[in-house]
C-alpha cells in the first residue's frame, strides 16, 4: 500500500489521521434536529409522481393523466403567438399581480353574465397559476386549525392534503351508487349523496365544503336538486363553499352545469374556481382563476401576493383574447365550448365501447375528461393479495402498464384511507385523446380480450 501510494510511513499515517478528524467533524456538524415542518407529515406521497414515472419507463398508450394529446384550437394558439411576437413589448414583463387587466375584465364580463352578478374585475376576480394554486389559496386563506372541511368522495386527490396543510380536518361524505336499470350501463348519475348523511357532516366546526362538479374522477354532474341541498345546508350552517368547476364546459348528453354561486344565498359564501388549461386544452399554460365576493377574495390575494405573486403575462393575454371570442360566440354553434363538448362526447363513447368489448364495466360519465371502469372480471389476471398494504387497483394498473402497455389511474387514490379498499376494483381512464391514441387503446383492449377467451 505504501509503495503504491508513494508516501512515507509518517505521511501515510498523518493522512489517515486527518481523514478521521474530517469525518468526525462532518458527523459533529451534521444537523440532527428534525427539518420537516409538521404540516407536511402524511402528505408527502403523490399518486401522480409514482404513475407518471412508471408510464415514462415502459412503452404505453397513456390514458392516465388528464391532459389532451391534441392541439388547442387555432384561435387560442394564434392569440398566444400574437402575444409573444407582437409589438406590445410589455407582454414580456410583469403585469398586475392579481390578474392581467385584459383577462380579469373579460372573465368578469363573461362569468358575470352566467352568475347573474355584476362582477368588478379588480375585486371579484383573482388570476392564479392554474386551478391548483386557486385551491391552495382557498385553504391557506380561509381554513384555520380546528376547522372542519367537508369533502365529497371520490375527490380530486389534492383536497385532503391541502386541508391538512392548512391545519384543518377533512370530513368525508360519499357519493353512493345505485344499481343501473336492467340492460343499461351504470352512469355517473347513479351515484348520489344521501341527504341525511350529508346533513350529519355539518357541525359547529365546519368551515367549508369542497364541491367538484363535474366531478373528477367519476364524471358526475350534480343536478339542480343536489346543488340546492348543498346550498341550503351551507346557508343554514353559515359555511363557505369552494366550488371547483374546471370541467364546466365538458358536460354531455344534454346535462346542465349548475353554478352553485348563482343559487340564492350562495354568492356571498362561494369561491368559484376555473381553469384555462381545461377550458381551452392548454394545461401547460397554468392559467386559472377564482371568482367571488371581495370579502373572501381579499384574503386569497394576501396568500397569492406572499407566495406566487404573479402569473405569466403572455399566457394571460392569450386567454383574455380567447374569452373575448367566446363571449361574442356564446350560445352559437360557432362557440368552441359547444363544439368541445360534442367532440369529447364522441371520444367518451368510443372508449366506452372499447372497454365493454374487452369485458370491463365502464361507468358512463356525464362530464369531465374521465370515466371509471370496474375491473372485477379481470382478477384472474392479477390475483388479489388481501394482506398487501397496496390497494388492488394500484397493483393492477402497474401490471397493466408493464404487461399490456396501457396506463390508467387507480380510483382508490381518490378516496380517504379508511375507504380505499371499498373502491379498489375501479380504475380511471382519460378519454380526451386524439383518435390515434384511442384507436391504439382499442387495439390493446381487443387483443387482451382475445387472450382472455383463448382465441
Amino acid at each position: 500500500m505504501l509503495r503504491r501510494s508513494g508516501l512515507s510511513p509518517g505521511q501515510y499515517f498523518l493522512r489517515r489521521k486527518n481523514r478521521a478528524r474530517f469525518s468526525w467533524y462532518l458527523n459533529k456538524t451534521k444537523m440532527s434536529r428534525p427539518v420537516q415542518a409538521r404540516r407536511l407529515e402524511g402528505v408527502d406521497k403523490n399518486i401522480w409522481v409514482e404513475f407518471v414515472k412508471l408510464a415514462a419507463t415502459y412503452p404505453n398508450v397513456n390514458l392516465g393523466q388528464g391532459f389532451p394529446d391534441f392541439s388547442p384550437p387555432d384561435f387560442v394558439k394564434e392569440a398566444f403567438v400574437k402575444a409573444v411576437s407582437g409589438e406590445n413589448i410589455m407582454l414580456h414583463q410583469y403585469t398586475r399581480a392579481f390578474g392581467h387587466p385584459a383577462l380579469v375584465t373579460n372573465l368578469a364580463r363573461f362569468f358575470g353574465k352566467l352568475l347573474g352578478q355584476e362582477l368588478d374585475p379588480m375585486t371579484n376576480v383573482l388570476v392564479t397559476v392554474g386551478a391548483y394554486e386557486a385551491l391552495f389559496c382557498c385553504f391557506q386563506a380561509l381554513v384555520d386549525e380546528g376547522d372542519e372541511v367537508i369533502i365529497i368522495e371520490p375527490f380530486f386527490d389534492c383536497y385532503e392534503p391541502m386541508v391538512k396543510m392548512a391545519g384543518g380536518t377533512p370530513v368525508f361524505v360519499q357519493l353512493r351508487s345505485k344499481a343501473a336499470e336492467a340492460g343499461k350501463l351504470m352512469s355517473s348519475g347513479n351515484w348520489k349523496l344521501d341527504p341525511a348523511e350529508l346533513a350529519s357532516r355539518f357541525t359547529k366546526q365546519t368551515k367549508a365544503i369542497v364541491l367538484n362538479s363535474p366531478n373528477n374522477p367519476l364524471g358526475k354532474v350534480f343536478t339542480r336538486e343536489e346543488m340546492e341541498l348543498i346550498a341550503d345546508l351551507c346557508v343554514k350552517h353559515d359555511v363557505l363553499c369552494f366550488s371547483d368547476e374546471v370541467y364546466e364546459w365538458m358536460v354531455y348528453d344534454g346535462k346542465e352545469h349548475i353554478r352553485i354561486a348563482s343559487l340564492p344565498g350562495m354568492w356571498d359564501r362561494t369561491i368559484t374556481i376555473g381553469s384555462a388549461g381545461k377550458t381551452f386544452s392548454t394545461t401547460g399554460w397554468k392559467v386559472g382563476w377564482t371568482l367571488g365576493p371581495d370579502r373572501l377574495l381579499k384574503h386569497l390575494r394576501t396568500v397569492h401576493q406572499n407566495s406566487v405573486y404573479h402569473c405569466p403575462t403572455a399566457a394571460q393575454e392569450a386567454v383574455a383574447q380567447a374569452f373575448q371570442r367566446e363571449f361574442d360566440n356564446y350560445g352559437k354553434q360557432d362557440s368552441y365550448f359547444v363544439q368541445l363538448a360534442q367532440e369529447l362526447q364522441q371520444k367518451r363513447d368510443w372508449l366506452v365501447r372499447s372497454l365493454v368489448a374487452a369485458g370491463m364495466k365502464p361507468i358512463v360519465p356525464e362530464g369531465t375528461y374521465f370515466l371509471m371502469a370496474d375491473i372485477s372480471e379481470f382478477k384472474s389476471e392479477v390475483p388479489d393479495l388481501p394482506d398487501s398494504d397496496e390497494p388492488y387497483d394500484s397493483r393492477f394498473i402497474k401490471w397493466m402498464i408493464i404487461n399490456k402497455g396501457l396506463v390508467a389511474i387507480p380510483v382508490s387514490a381518490f378516496y380517504s384511507t379508511p375507504h380505499k379498499r371499498n373502491f379498489d376494483h375501479l380504475i380511471r381512464f382519460c378519454f380526451v385523446k386524439e383518435e390515434a391514441t384511442l384507436k391504439a387503446a382499442e387495439d390493446i383492449l381487443q387483443q387482451w380480450s382475445l387472450e382472455k377467451t383463448g382465441q
